[in-house]
């Protein structure tokens, strides 16, 4: 479980469109304004993305938190969740509509398709 957590800024499985459908996030204005008021969910994770670089929210029964920043074109952030540290991670974003992939490791790891509600 902690696995699926870790490709997160910081996880919908579901059919989801394929890769092609996804654009780029380039940048942190487009990113916060993507996610500032909304909660990220997939079965058993709700997270929110603060502006001010702060995430929280919950990863099955525990909780999740951790700092987030724009760099380079990346969502960098370090991330602990049931107070396992799941360490420091830049991720390509990438946004379809009401959807979001992420995916760990500058776009070349795991991704992982997150619903914005």
């Amino acid at each position: 479980m902690k696995a699926m957590i870790t490709t997160i800024c910081a996880a919908v499985v579901c059919a989801a469109p394929a890769f092609a459908d996804f654009q780029k996030v380039e940048s942190r204005e487009d990113f916060v304004a993507l996610v500032s008021g909304k909660t990220l969910t997939r079965p058993l994770v709700r997270l929110q993305v603060s502006p001010n670089g702060e995430i929280s929210g919950k990863g099955a029964a525990w909780s999740v938190s951790g700092k987030w920043q724009w760099k380079d074109g990346y969502l960098c952030r370090s991330l602990e969740w049931g107070g396992d540290d799941l360490g420091y991670n830049c991720q390509e974003v990438k946004a379809n509509g009401g959807r979001v992939r992420i995916t760990s490791d500058r776009g070349a790891g795991q991704s992982a398709d997150f619903r914005l509600r």
